[in-house]
């Protein structure tokens, strides 16, 4: 995302949270903030025409929720990544957009930072969850699977090389690329490539994906 600002939709029922995620993010000069949408069915119309990078989806929206906008946003625009905003409350629906391809979750309460780091991550083709989440939603998620998910998985993960598992098993503790290098003495831009290539061989959309495919594994 070099060179240009990035582009995000913010999609949220409450004028107040609205308000307060674009004041956020356009402090940083590298964000910004095309579009506001009251419900899930604008936010969607708002991403076709604005084509943004990321775009922000509250769950509980009315006219069209966030899951069912994060299904037609994948169809209507490909290349932007949906960030899912929620609270603790919400953790199944979450689950479910983790799974359908999206590009993480942040809880609403999040620190400034966190939101702005969230949003560059998602843009930079990263998945993003919240500090601390990670294992507990990955746990969740994968200890509700069939054994059947977990022959399939492990069936996917033998086709990857030694390395490849072991960059794979850090994406299910859910560590960064960065993490990811330090723990392997690798560079990051090295773990990046694996990561890239791991994700085309298992034919995953995004790290959280992956992650969860390498818990059923039981990496």
């Amino acid at each position: 995302m070099t060179g240009r600002s990035i582009k995000v939709v913010i999609a949220d029922d409450e004028p107040l949270i609205r308000a307060g995620i674009r004041m956020i993010l356009t402090s940083d000069p590298g964000i910004e903030v095309v579009a506001e949408a009251p419900d899930g069915r604008a936010a969607v119309e708002l991403a076709r025409a604005h084509q943004p990078d990321v775009v922000l989806l509250d769950i509980q929206m009315p006219v069209l929720d966030g899951l069912s906008a994060l299904a037609e946003l994948r169809r209507a625009v490909p290349a932007a990544r949906a960030l899912i905003l929620t609270t603790f409350g919400e953790r199944e629906n979450v689950l479910r957009a983790l799974s359908e391809g999206g590009a993480g979750f942040l809880l609403k309460d999040s620190a400034p930072g966190e939101l702005i780091g969230a949003v560059r991550a998602a843009a930079a083709g990263d998945a993003y969850l919240s500090p601390g989440a990670t294992r507990h939603v990955v746990d969740q998620l994968a200890s509700g699977r069939e054994a059947a998910r977990g022959e399939e998985a492990r069936r996917r993960v033998a086709e990857l090389s030694e390395r490849e598992r072991g960059v794979l098993a850090l994406l299910g503790e859910g560590l960064s690329n960065a993490d990811a290098g330090r723990r392997l003495h690798m560079s990051e831009a090295t773990v990046k490539t694996y990561v890239s290539r791991i994700l085309a061989k298992l034919e995953c959309d995004n790290r959280v994906q992956a992650a969860l495919l390498a818990r059923d594994a039981g990496l």
